[in-house]
């Protein structure tokens, strides 16, 4: 694919804040209000986002489903469930990981849109190794661009200095 790092932006910030048409929230398999993005998400969106999401009923992990954005600047809300790191996956840990992202774009592309944002998927409280998770979520969402051209604006919007300096090594050492 020629030149797939100019369609993608690493930055450091809040995902609640960024106006693109689509976020992805890390969510959990019940769609429930959590901790960290997920938490934060929720709050800004307001109490319908909770809403819809009672009303999908849940997301198995490595899937993504999709929700209005309510209050948030955005149009969309994905909803991405990772896998909890040495939660039982074993070896499919990393392929379920692959697949919110892959999912997520899919589902993007699908639905019309063209900008995306993600936040570092399983990093949080599930666990997942940072270096490893950054691999995974670049690998991937270079491959999602190969499979939706059409998609033009990708957003690894990292919560933490250290999340941006992984980011950013990972990505610099990508072709």
């Amino acid at each position: 694919m020629p030149n797939w790092k100019a369609k993608v932006t690493i930055c450091q910030g809040d995902i609640t804040d960024e106006d693109c048409h689509v976020i992805v929230n890390a969510a959990n398999e019940d769609l429930r209000r959590g901790g960290g993005v997920c938490g934060a998400i929720h709050m800004v969106a307001g109490p319908e986002l909770e809403e819809a999401c009672d009303d999908i009923g849940g997301c198995p992990t490595g899937e993504a489903v999709m929700t209005d954005a309510f209050d948030l600047p955005c149009k969309k809300v994905i909803h991405a469930v990772g896998p909890i790191y040495g939660g039982g996956a074993g070896q499919e840990e990393a392929s379920l990981l692959e697949s919110c992202y892959l999912e997520s774009m899919n589902l993007c592309a699908a639905e019309g849109f063209s900008s995306i944002a993600f936040p570092g998927i399983s990093t949080g409280t599930y666990g997942y190794p940072l270096e490893e998770a950054c691999q995974i979520a670049l690998e991937s969402v270079k491959l999602g661009l190969e499979e939706n051209p059409e998609i033009t604006d990708v957003r690894m919007v990292c919560f933490t200095l250290g999340d941006l300096d992984q980011y950013e090594r990972i990505f610099g050492e990508m072709e």
